[in-house]
């Protein structure tokens, strides 16, 4: 009589103790925002222990794809996860510092930064900083020292190499302007800091105008160099100019256009910084005489794996130079050239 009782008492407890344990669950979290994987533009790294934040000055210029294509290059590669996110122009200073803000409070690795602003990101970057997120600078500068690596182009040297290229297509005299990019930014300001520096060497050859900013898209650099170039037009028709040196690919590619549209395309002897496709093709035709290139890709490539070692405890530099180069119509197509011309970054990114 006792064992049949027993059998169902044995059921009739397991199944309170189920039904106590399906009460207990607790329900899924709905308020919080999504996951950080849903944020990595489709490259997914791995399972690596790390994810980065790659955050650069813009997501529109030809220059920042390249970047995000080294970054992608270097997670597949080292087995991390990166979050790709940006102001669109890179005149947000604001947007970025907020950027910023939220991957510190979200607790990322690490943050691989290229700065605006080389003064308004300070505080952000030490406040990251301070809650045990690292920073590896790339691209443009900042007045700190709280970062764990400079990853960037040597720019007062690639402003020289463009100002001592523009004395040679010169012959040491003539009429050269200037279009700057924005205050605040390092990259640039030591960039047109050192093409001045190379046209003083040069006794023959006067600045006429180096004092306007083009900004921070390729409208306001037009704008901008239109009325640059509108009192150094002569009454019949001329460019009283000899020479333009524009020292970012907004800037470049927005001189451009107002050369064009005047008429004065290839008229004068035009140095540009940085590529993209209508500036090689520009240069086929005649209407810029030479470009000074970085390496963005190897720049994204290199602040992602900076990072890393530094996350795995290893020795990093201080200061990490790209490299600068000049190419021009002569060299353009040596593969080396074609290589920091055109970048491979669809390959990485899947465009």
């Amino acid at each position: 009589m006792i064992r049949p009782v027993c059998l169902p008492m044995a059921v009739l407890v397991a199944l309170v103790c189920l039904c106590s344990c399906a009460r207990q669950a607790p329900p899924p979290d709905t308020t919080q925002g999504p996951p950080v994987e849903q944020e990595i533009a489709g490259e997914h790294a791995g399972a690596g222990q790390y994810t980065l934040a790659v955050i650069p000055k813009g997501t529109t210029h030809e220059f920042w794809k390249s970047v995000h294509a080294g970054a992608v290059k270097a997670a597949r590669e080292l087995g991390c996860e990166i979050i790709w996110k940006g102001p669109l122009k890179e005149d947000d200073r604001d947007e970025q510092i907020k950027i910023v803000e939220d991957m510190t409070s979200r607790g990322v690795s690490g943050i691989v930064l290229a700065p605006l602003d080389d003064t308004a990101l300070r505080m952000p970057v030490k406040a990251a900083t301070e809650k045990g997120v690292p920073v590896v600078i790339i691209d443009s500068g900042l007045q700190s020292e709280d970062y764990v690596s400079f990853v960037a182009t040597d720019n007062r040297n690639g402003g020289k190499i463009a100002g001592e290229r523009m004395a040679e297509l010169l012959g040491g005299k003539g009429k050269v302007a200037m279009l700057r990019y924005a205050e605040g930014s390092a990259s640039t300001t030591e960039r047109e800091a050192g093409f001045l520096e190379a046209i003083e060497a040069a006794e023959g050859i006067e600045v006429v105008s180096s004092n306007q900013y083009g900004g921070a898209t390729t409208e306001s650099a037009y704008k901008a160099a239109e009325n640059m170039l509108a009192p150094l037009k002569g009454s019949d028709g001329t460019l009283s100019l000899d020479g333009i040196f524009c020292p970012n690919e907004s800037t470049t590619f927005g001189m451009l256009r107002a050369l064009q549209d005047a008429r004065f395309a290839g008229t004068v002897k035009f140095i540009g910084f940085d590529s993209s496709e209508k500036l090689v093709q520009a240069m086929r035709d005649g209407e810029l005489d030479a470009l000074v290139l970085q390496d963005p890709l190897n720049m994204g490539y290199l602040g992602v794996k900076t990072m890393v070692e530094h996350l795995q405890g290893r020795s990093v530099e201080k200061r990490i130079s790209t490299g600068e180069t000049l190419v021009t119509p002569q060299n353009m197509d040596e593969p080396d050239m074609q290589a920091l011309l055109m970048p491979d970054f669809k390959r990485w990114l899947g465009e």
